[in-house]
């Protein structure tokens, strides 16, 4: 019997329906229980064929004892190796050699300076940036975001030059993304899992958390029928070159062209109470399906390590 486990924090309706489902399909070949950790030893096999990450972005602890567990065979969703290196900006840069629409986006260096460092650390960076070529380029309004977060924590939405420096004075030391807004006519968020099973949701971000599904298409017809076909193409060509098994992509879309605005989103949104009651059967059933698959090919001592095509085609 192979164990299957999934690391998870504050959410109890996913988890635990996720365990049901894979005790299920598993038919006493799989079974699926919470992870346990004590006493985390370099280099000792954690007994996992396979485990769900759901947390290990919060809990630094976590992330180490997963990529102990990978090292030792287990098949770890996502790739915690991959993971720490990500963030949202090189997603974006990535994105530009896959043609992939995107809004225009642009880094900024941190308002404060990082603790340790003093000016003579920041020789090489001008100052001040050419601020009117990143106002003209991206344009306004704006949202300014981290580079690297989630969530929805520290993101502004700027309507003017004056706005956009009173938001990166709060920043203080958050590397921050300005990116053009899209202003959309549809909005859909997408579900990628084993990177070939896509379910495709309408989204409204606008809407309260807890409302931003209770939505529905407003693209009709065959352009809808188009539209869908080109976002399951698009989301399955940038999470093959991601390497993530269990990832959602954010498409705004304007003029009928969808543009990725989000796509780093390792440990999405997977609630009953917010995605809803079809979203949620769909994503479970999924999940246990992908786990019980890569399950299947767990040898223990046997790194099981998967990478995207960036890494796999540059190596």
């Amino acid at each position: 019997m192979k164990k299957i486990g999934i690391l998870f924090g504050m959410e109890d309706t996913f988890p635990w329906a996720f365990i049901d489902k894979v005790n299920e399909l598993g038919k006493g070949e799989f079974t699926a229980e919470p992870v346990h950790i004590d006493c985390v030893e370099q280099g000792a096999d954690t007994g996992y064929a396979v485990i769900i990450d759901r947390i290990s972005q919060d809990v630094p602890f976590y992330r180490a004892y997963l990529k102990n567990a990978a090292l030792n065979g287990t098949y770890v969703i996502n790739n915690p190796f991959w993971w720490s290196a990500d963030e949202k900006f090189f997603n974006n840069a990535l994105m530009t050699k896959l043609d992939i629409p995107l809004p225009k986006t642009v880094i900024l260096p941190t308002h404060d300076r990082p603790a340790g460092t003093t000016e003579k650390s920041f020789r090489n960076l001008a100052y001040p940036q050419n601020w009117e070529y990143i106002f003209n380029y991206v344009g306004f309004p704006a949202y300014m975001k981290p580079h690297d977060g989630g969530g929805w924590r520290n993101v502004y939405r700027v309507e003017n030059k004056e706005e956009l420096w009173q938001a990166y004075s709060e920043t203080e030391t958050l590397v921050m993304m300005v990116q053009e807004e899209i202003v959309f006519e549809d909005y859909y968020r997408v579900y990628c899992l084993g990177r070939k099973y896509v379910h495709i949701m309408p989204y409204e971000p606008r809407n309260p958390h807890h409302l931003r599904y209770a939505t529905t298409h407003k693209t009709e017809g065959e352009a809808r029928k188009k539209l869908l076909k080109t976002i399951e193409e698009y989301t399955l060509k940038m999470n093959k070159a991601l390497g993530y098994d269990f990832n959602t992509v954010e498409f705004a879309v304007k003029d009928g062209i969808p543009y990725a605005i989000d796509f780093c989103n390792p440990a999405p949104d997977a609630d009953r109470n917010s995605v809803g009651e079809e979203n949620f059967a769909w994503i479970v059933e999924h999940a246990a399906k992908l786990a019980i698959e890569k399950a299947k090919d767990y040898i223990p001592g046997k790194i099981n390590i998967d990478w995207g095509t960036f890494v796999r085609d540059s190596i």
